[in-house]
């Protein structure tokens, strides 16, 4: 197996582990030991080349995550210094 190969592996297991779990760049960085820097241009850049139909899939789900971010990190603060409900 040489090392392209294991690129594309991964590039593909990062992309149907987002779709699957609905997972954000974050967490798919800690699921498969890189940093996001890696995830992120594992599918934007490597993925389209290697499976565009899964690219199309990726692109709208960080899409959707990127339009949510903000209320992710508004949630994050409130926990912060609120506490939970």
């Amino acid at each position: 197996m040489t090392v392209q190969t294991n690129i594309e592996d991964r590039v593909r297991d990062e992309a149907l582990y987002i779709i699957e779990q609905s997972a954000t760049v974050r967490a798919a960085a800690l699921r498969f030991g890189v940093s996001k820097s890696t995830v992120h241009k594992d599918l934007t850049e490597r993925l389209p080349r290697i499976d565009r139909s899964l690219s199309r899939q990726v692109r709208r789900l960080l899409d959707r995550n990127k339009a949510e971010r903000h209320i992710r990190g508004g949630l994050a603060t409130r926990r912060k210094y609120k506490g939970p409900d």
